[in-house]
């Protein structure tokens, strides 16, 4: 019973999270402009455009995550590291960051690849990924620390009074927030814990996390990490040209809503749902964009971007069965 209540509020968490953060955020917003800009006032080639990135940052992903694995012995179709992320990024709406257990399970399943190997190697990417981002985000603050500043003050985060704070929707914004990396961080502790018991299983994931050391191709590899990072910057800078009222914002302003953006989705929600509207719509205000575009923009991109992460999962799902249909 225990184990059940735990399993469900791992579900339900971060759907209610995410759900009162959207709920917060667009409370006074009339919803049916949405409909109308989607309809009349949206460059479908351009969104289209944009979304080749997002299907292109997750085949480079799957190309890298191969090539960590060389090392260690194992060689897994390259389709079928690509059809695991594609599976990994929508099982992630479900349960944020299952994704990553859950890939290191398909190549298990379909090229017999050790599960705690992989996954030591998903653990190397996500290093190497937060490295990345975080020198894009040095970069993007030196170029545009004023907006940065002024991004702050505008959610309150500059503190004039207790009492201010405490009268601050952003405030209890951010403490649902902290409360819901708390709860992951339990949960991640409690699994990891698990893991420990479980003989071998540690030195594996370890051995794991050691494969960048011995990967055959470093200019590839970083070549692979730039393109995911490149591919995931202009699957959302592209969409501005899908909208009459962000068509004129330049590349420095989607760098910095980018960079906003990659935080906010730390937040464990589905596919950053909530935590990444807020981050957008308060760094596109800014830039001149009224709250109602701003919105209208977070919507209808968040949306569309979201249903392609379920699309190429469930193209994924599809795959791998037909692409191993010959394995013994």
């Amino acid at each position: 019973m225990k184990k059940l209540l735990k399993k469900t509020l791992q579900l339900i968490l971060p759907v209610v999270l995410g759900g009162f953060i959207l709920f917060w955020v667009y409370r006074d917003f009339d919803i049916t402009k949405v409909g109308d800009v989607l309809m009349h006032g949206t460059s479908w080639w351009w969104m289209l455009f944009s979304l080749l990135f997002g299907v292109f940052a997750q085949v480079f992903r799957g190309w890298r995550w191969r090539q960590t694995l060389e090392p260690l012995d194992a060689f897994p179709k390259r389709s079928d590291c690509v059809n695991a992320i594609f599976v990994s990024y929508a099982a992630s709406l479900v349960i944020p960051r299952i994704g990553e257990v859950s890939r290191c399970g398909i190549l298990a399943k379909y090229d017999n690849v050790s599960f705690a190997k992989s996954l030591g190697t998903v653990v190397t990417e996500r290093l190497v990924d937060t490295l990345t981002i975080l020198l894009i985000t040095g970069i993007t603050v030196l170029l545009q620390m004023s907006v940065f500043v002024a991004f702050l003050q505008h959610t309150g985060i500059k503190i004039p009074s207790v009492l201010h704070l405490l009268t601050s929707v952003w405030f209890y914004i951010a403490l649902f927030c902290f409360i819901g990396v708390v709860i992951l961080l339990y949960y991640l502790r409690k699994t990891l814990f698990f893991y420990e018991r479980v003989k071998g299983f540690v030195l594996n994931i370890w051995e794991g996390i050691m494969s960048l050391k011995s990967v055959r191709n470093i200019p590839l590899f970083i070549f692979y990490t730039l393109a995911i990072w490149a591919c995931y910057f202009f699957h959302f800078y592209f969409t501005f040209y899908c909208f009459a009222f962000t068509a004129h914002l330049g590349m420095i302003a989607a760098l910095i809503m980018f960079v906003g953006g990659t935080f906010a989705v730390i937040v464990p929600t589905p596919n950053g749902a909530g935590p990444w509207h807020f981050a957008v719509i308060s760094m596109m205000m800014l830039y001149g964009v009224n709250v109602t575009d701003a919105g209208i923009f977070a919507l209808i991109v968040h949306g569309i971007q979201t249903f392609l992460v379920v699309l190429l999962g469930v193209y994924g799902l599809a795959a791998l069965p037909f692409a191993n249909r010959h394995r013994k």
